[in-house]
């Protein structure tokens, strides 16, 4: 029929259109081919469309009731009435026909799916029941196409199964048979594979199995099976079996509602040799742990949920790298969160993983409770903006958790029951002046009320504080631009009065939470430094600085932030006695602060460069610094990072700190590079980690080794470990597998 003769008939000439079917047929032409059904007869070897069957291709559009492909034979047909549009809408109808050339083509096409990504999707059979449930069968799925590069090599990873069953009512997907084939070579394979969807944290939690090692448990092999799966429950079974120490088993149920679902796991051995642990704790015949966790919406912008771990010594699950933590929280808790609105309240116990005594769990603070609130609400054009926030902190702890550092004492917490309360309102509303000028006036206050029931020896007893701290801060800045056509500059001089109308810092009685500080660009233009609540800046300060950005044509930018502070009057909370050592040293504790500056730039593709600076004007010296250059472009990288810190006995830093470090990335052949990398103690004119691995990464696979040595000056000294990894990837954001690091044990040198 498509031979049409008529056209090449002179008899048919003036009857039959000029254009009647002889538009060409451009197989690279983008096809399409659409069905109610698509079964495979693995009998006969036949694959048949049916039900409101469009074959498409290059303008042309072919419609019947059933499509018949005879893998056999070779041959496709359509059987009964058969409708054929051309490009020019000439309109065909007929009983049967052959396809052939092109539109055959068109057909096989349409069994392979590509997605928008360049993933590779084909089955023999495909059937849908009601678009509810798709079976595959004998499916593949490769998401570097066809898994073949441009010079003929073997890349990627795919999957192929026996069926492949996607229920769209819930996105739960079952495979059975599953063969994972790596660089083209079978590599796994499982006897059925069940997800609840097919979202990437999904894929990403699939177990494997893992062959591991430690001088603690000797070779460990791990092979997870999945003893039940469903859409609403999966248990999981972890047998492992070690050299050293035997056979751990390892049980997980997890157990999915509507609205949430709940995990628990278990696992515990009997240990055969004892005598490979240090830890006093750790030995022990019988060791375990039981942990669970949950999380559920019952309403709209609502979350409760809790966590909870149980174990025969804190040290089980790292020995048995369980876990990589260093520590767990046990918790329950409820959380609302609004366009305007946030809600938090959590009854929480901290707890040590390692080789920790029940003395140091003890040092260990429990909040009973830690509640927190937070609400913003806009007043309209012109009003400005109301935000309030409030938070209820109570801390218990069986012991003071005491330390000293170089003869520089260090309390952190202190035994006994604490409870915090504070509330915070303020007014805010930007300004825009003549020229670009911006002022924003912030009025507000904040009203603290703490308890301490006095239990520690170390304080003198019982104690309640109440205080009321008025605030008012004015943010002034005049942000200034320029274009000469190729390059943006903005250049902004930012001024700053912050009055916070209190002689008392320290608002929380013990400070719990506000320990850690360091002045820098970041926290320059901040009304209260302060990392929590327990303290708060106290006084009239004044904040002067500003920033120049540079952002050139080519996509690269310049910037630089820089200033200081200055006391002006009122205590300076940074200069008051704390426990902790919060603020000694800091350089916000004199009256002119230390000067900082920070610069971020990229002046060309791939290459970015940053620092940091700390100055103490008054000497002048340098007190902090921190460098860093890296590069990476076409497969080659590189890195250099250099940190200063000097010498400050107030607490407990007694010599200067110079380290410098650097890596380097080099392409040696399509997908494999070489890496090395180097630190150095430059005050201890020590080395302090050298290393080096190799890696493969098509974009798809990644398969690495890594060895690295630790010097005598390290945090961890004299240490050899070797690093493994193995990871699958796909453009669309899936990215799975396993690193671990196996420890040697080495001379040192």
């Amino acid at each position: 029929m498509i031979a049409l003769t008529l056209t090449a008939s002179a008899s048919a000439q003036g009857l039959v259109p000029i254009d009647f079917f002889n538009a060409p047929i451009d197989s690279s032409a983008p096809s399409a081919i659409e069905a109610s059904t698509l079964t495979f007869d693995s009998v006969n070897n036949i694959i048949t469309a049916s039900g409101d069957v469009v074959l498409s291709q290059g303008g042309y559009t072919l419609t019947g009731q059933s499509l018949v492909y005879n893998r056999g034979a070779g041959t496709l047909k359509f059987v009964g009435d058969v409708t054929i549009l051309d490009p020019s809408g000439n309109l065909a109808e007929m009983v049967d026909l052959d396809v052939t050339g092109g539109m055959k083509q068109a057909f096989m096409n349409a069994l392979t799916i590509t997605t928008y990504d360049g993933a590779r999707i084909t089955a023999d059979s495909v059937d849908y029941d009601a678009a509810l449930q798709t079976l595959m069968e004998k499916a593949s799925y490769a998401p570097c196409g066809d898994c073949i590069d441009d010079a003929g090599r073997r890349i990627g990873w795919s999957v192929t199964t026996s069926r492949v069953t996607y229920n769209a009512e819930d996105g739960s997907v079952a495979l059975e048979q599953p063969t994972l084939s790596v660089l083209g070579i079978p590599v796994a394979w499982l006897p059925y594979l069940w997800l609840p969807d097919t979202s990437a944290n999904t894929v990403a939690n699939v177990r494997t199995p893992i062959y591991d090692y430690s001088e603690k448990t000797g070779h460990t092999l791990i092979v997870p099976y999945a003893a039940y799966s469903s859409r609403w429950t999966e248990i999981v079974l972890t047998p492992t079996f070690m050299s050293r120490q035997g056979f751990l088993l390892g049980a997980e149920w997890l157990q999915r509602f509507d609205n949430g679902s709940f995990q628990i796991k278990a696992s515990g051995l009997y240990q055969f040799d004892q005598s490979a642990f240090t830890f006093t704790e750790a030995k022990r015949d019988w060791r375990g742990a039981v942990q669970t966790s949950g999380e559920f919406t019952p309403i709209e912008d609502w979350t409760v949920g809790w966590s909870y771990v149980a174990f025969t010594d804190a040290a089980y699950l790292p020995d048995y790298r369980l876990t990589t933590a260093k520590s767990s929280v046990n918790q329950v808790y409820a959380t609302h969160l609004a366009d305007d609105t946030f809600f938090d309240v959590r009854l929480q116990q901290f707890n040590l993983l390692g080789d920790v005594t029940a003395a140091s769990q003890g040092q260990q603070g429990k909040a009973l409770p830690v509640v927190r609130f937070e609400h913003v609400e806009d007043l309209g054009p012109d009003a400005g903006r109301v935000e309030i926030s409030g938070r209820l902190l109570g801390v218990h702890r069986d012991l003071d958790s005491q330390t000293t550092v170089n003869g520089v004492p260090y309390t952190f917490g202190y035994a006994g029951n604490k409870q915090h309360l504070n509330l915070q309102a303020g007014w805010q509303r930007q300004f825009i002046g003549s020229g670009g000028f911006v002022a924003t006036p912030y009025l507000g206050g904040r009203g603290d009320v703490a308890y301490y029931d006095g239990t520690s020896a170390a304080l003198p007893g019982a104690t309640t504080l109440w205080s009321a701290t008025p605030i008012a801060a004015m943010d002034v800045r005049f942000p200034m631009a320029a274009n000469d056509g190729s390059t943006v500059h903005l250049i902004e001089p930012i001024g700053q009065l912050v009055y916070r109308g209190s002689n008392t810092t320290a608002v929380g009685i013990t400070n719990d939470d506000a320990q850690s500080f360091v002045f820098d660009d970041t926290n320059l233009f901040s009304y209260n430094r302060f990392s929590g609540g327990d303290r708060q800046e106290t006084g009239l300060r004044a904040n002067i600085g500003g920033r120049y950005q540079a952002n050139f044509a080519d996509g690269g930018f310049f910037e630089v932030i820089a200033g200081q502070s200055f006391q002006l009057a009122g205590s300076n909370a940074f200069a008051a006695a704390d426990p902790a050592q919060t603020g000694v040293g800091s350089g916000m504790d004199v009256t002119a602060s230390y000067a900082v500056l920070g610069a971020y730039a990229s002046f060309a593709e791939g290459l970015t460069l940053g620092g940091k600076l700390q100055v103490d004007t008054a000497s002048p010296r340098v007190t902090r610094t921190g460098l860093g250059v890296g590069y990476a472009n076409a497969g080659y990288g590189a890195s250099v990072d250099y940190g200063f810190l000097a010498a400050n006995a107030a607490v407990g830093t007694l010599k200067d700190q110079h380290e410098i470090g650097g890596t380097i990335t080099i392409p040696v052949a399509e997908y494999w590079s070489v890496s090395s990398n180097a630190s150095w103690d430059l005050a201890g004119n020590s080395w302090l980690q050298v290393g080096g691995g190799v890696t493969y990464d098509d974009g798809y696979v990644v398969i690495g080794a890594n060895a690295n040595r630790t010097g005598p000056t390290h945090s961890s000294p004299n240490a050899t470990t070797v690093t493994a990894t193995f990871r699958l990837k796909a453009p669309a954001g899936f990215n799975v597998g396993y690193q671990g690091a196996v420890p040697l044990t080495l001379p040192s040198f």
